[in-house]
């Protein structure tokens, strides 16, 4: 047989999935794969119920429901601070997943550039190499994750088509300031790139911190493609419903890419969801102050252990690090930690283009009770992670 395509020889599964497979297999706490353990607003779960017996069931328009697109313009409107067309400014498609594949799809040709800030979400560098693209990678500096503007600018030099900006950060919970954007920005205009933002936390952030949308920025709507998705803002990682936010001319293009790749996104599920795009205020200063209060337990639960952690400025997430246990591969630490702790967490490794094996990455979008039981079994996890024969 012919050899298969060479686009996946770097590639394993997705680490983050296969360490839930992991925390299934032993029955263990799953903070690893980021989904939440409580139910979506009553509003939309009522919507979908109705929905079951009158529809729509069959395909919507490709790029989005006509009302979906319409209650999501009006929403992001008021919160990216311009006014967005749902005809020509917004494509509606499975999940961020897509919405980060279609972007790059649109932006890039094989053998362009794409900048990448170290750690990342571990779909980037994929996106990139399955567009037939080259990544560059900057690192962000623990423990506050800045970056070193002469860094960035070297990469720029490079001549790429795009950098990716993921805003809030996964897995670091870093937020970028207004000077850090304005930074970016400068070079994205100076050098001609296109930036293609993931904001699927835009609406989990802790204070003092503030989302800026960098599409805001002087010069920046007509060269930013704005990805993001319901999953996290709703708590239903499990419908698949993301989109991408730019100028008519990008998508034009983007709705090529989509409709060839997915042709739509459910159209029973884009029904369902639209009293949520039209929630007030309201609701999103209680997701915020819930998150707040998940954070503060979780992460005053690892002060108390002593155990060392980042500090998220936003998103769910904390690396946790584990250089005191001796293991040389956190992979081994992570299956480990699932077998004799009962605790599913990813490798850090996974995130990082540096050689990084000593920290761990869990999240906190969980029940209060869920957060209480898995810092009881952290503070265990010395005495049974260091004694690696014990079963």
């Amino acid at each position: 047989m012919r050899p298969l395509s060479d686009r996946t020889k770097g590639f394993t599964d997705s680490v983050i999935r296969r360490m839930t497979r992991i925390s299934m297999q032993y029955n263990a706490l799953n903070l690893s794969q980021g989904f939440p353990d409580f139910d979506p607003p009553k509003e939309i779960t009522d919507r979908l119920a109705a929905i079951a017996g009158t529809g729509p069931h069959q395909y919507s328009v490709t790029w989005g429901a006509q009302n979906f697109r319409e209650a999501l313009a009006e929403k992001q409107s008021r919160y990216m601070g311009r006014s967005i067309d749902p005809n020509t400014e917004i494509v509606t498609t499975c999940g961020s997943t897509e919405a980060m594949m279609a972007a790059m799809m649109t932006v890039t040709n094989p053998g362009d550039k794409v900048i990448i800030f170290s750690p990342f979400y571990e779909n980037y560098g994929a996106d990139v190499i399955l567009s037939g693209a080259e990544p560059v990678y900057v690192p962000l500096c623990p423990p506050e994750f800045r970056f070193d503007p002469n860094e960035l600018e070297a990469a720029f030099k490079q001549n790429p088509k795009a950098l990716i900006l993921c805003n809030p950060s996964n897995p670091t919970g870093k937020v970028f300031t207004r000077e850090e954007l304005r930074i970016i920005a400068d070079l994205a205009k100076k050098y001609d790139a296109y930036v293609i933002t993931d904001e699927v936390y835009e609406h989990i952030i802790y204070a003092p911190n503030e989302h800026i949308y960098i599409s805001s920025l002087p010069g920046m709507e007509e060269r930013t493609l704005s990805c993001s998705s319901l999953s996290k803002t709703y708590s239903i990682t499990g419908w698949r419903l993301g989109y991408i936010i730019a100028s008519p001319e990008i998508i034009d293009t983007a709705k090529k890419v989509h409709d060839f790749l997915t042709v739509g996104a459910a159209a029973p599920l884009q029904e369902a969801v639209v009293p949520a795009l039209r929630f007030g205020e309201d609701y999103y200063r209680h997701l915020q102050e819930e998150y707040t209060e998940r954070r503060d337990i979780f992460v005053n639960g690892l002060d108390d252990l002593k155990l060392p952690h980042t500090n998220p400025e936003g998103a769910y997430y904390i690396l946790l690090d584990i250089s005191e246990y001796g293991y040389e591969s956190d992979v081994s630490f992570c299956e480990d930690l699932a077998r004799k702790v009962g605790l599913g967490a990813v490798p850090g490794s996974s995130f990082f283009r540096e050689p990084v094996s000593h920290l761990i990455r869990l999240h906190f979008a969980k029940k209060k009770e869920t957060l209480l039981d898995a810092l009881n079994r952290l503070e265990a996890m010395r005495l049974k992670m260091k004694n690696r024969m014990q079963p």
